[in-house]
């Protein structure tokens, strides 16, 4: 469990706070605006009110207190540029900023952000990919490397994965499989593929494609 501060309370801020609640994180929202912090007042451990642009109302906080630091502003970017500044010269552990462009990720890691996402661009992005591949039914990115779900191929069903030699003949590896709603992961070599599993293969998308192309 870790003690998080999420600073604007707007779609992306309500979402982060939902779902870092769910992983059990003690959490506190800040906004300007009352009305955006309604909706997850049952569910944070604590939240304010505030103009976390003046120093007086983030140092109250105790902002060194906190494990990470999110600053979720998305309508001011100068307030975004403020209050991660301000978060990091007060002894902030870990800040990640949100940023909607490259310029703006720059100058949020110059002045202090540890940390820059892009939540609209990168859905985006994920969406994308998933639609515009056929037998694609998720993916997800990671640095060099990329996580697709996908359907096995026809000549492997019946057979095991040692039979297929599959890490081998592909440069791709299986993590898991998923079956309606279940998913297991640190499948064994003898596992046999199956018509109505999905893969959740790991590797460069080179390599996936060439998976793709025989779906």
């Amino acid at each position: 469990m870790k003690s998080i501060l999420v600073i604007g309370i707007g779609r992306f801020g309500k979402h982060l706070c939902q779902n870092l609640v769910e992983n059990g994180n003690d959490v506190m929202a800040v906004d300007e605006n009352e009305e955006n912090l309604e909706e997850i007042l049952p569910i944070v451990t604590s939240a304010k009110i505030g103009d976390c642009t003046k120093e007086e109302v983030l140092r109250s906080f105790g902002v060194s207190n906190f494990d990470i630091c999110f600053v979720c502003i998305g309508t001011n970017f100068q307030s975004s540029l403020e209050v991660t500044n301000l978060l990091k010269e007060m002894g902030a552990k870990y800040v990640i900023s949100k940023a909607t462009r490259d310029i703006q990720a720059k100058f949020l890691l110059k002045n202090g952000a540890d940390e820059v996402v892009y939540p609209d661009r990168d859905i985006a992005k994920r969406m994308a990919t998933r639609v515009s591949m056929n037998h694609v039914y998720d993916y997800v990115e990671l640095g060099p490397y990329s996580i697709y779900e996908i359907q096995p191929l026809q000549e492997w069903i019946g057979k095991s994965i040692r039979e297929v030699d599959f890490r081998a003949k592909y440069n791709v590896s299986i993590i898991g499989i998923k079956q309606g709603e279940e998913t297991t992961l640190m499948l064994t070599p003898e596992h046999i593929f199956a018509t109505e599993e999905h893969l959740m293969v790991v590797g460069k998308k080179e390599d996936i494609d060439r998976i793709l192309k025989q779906l």
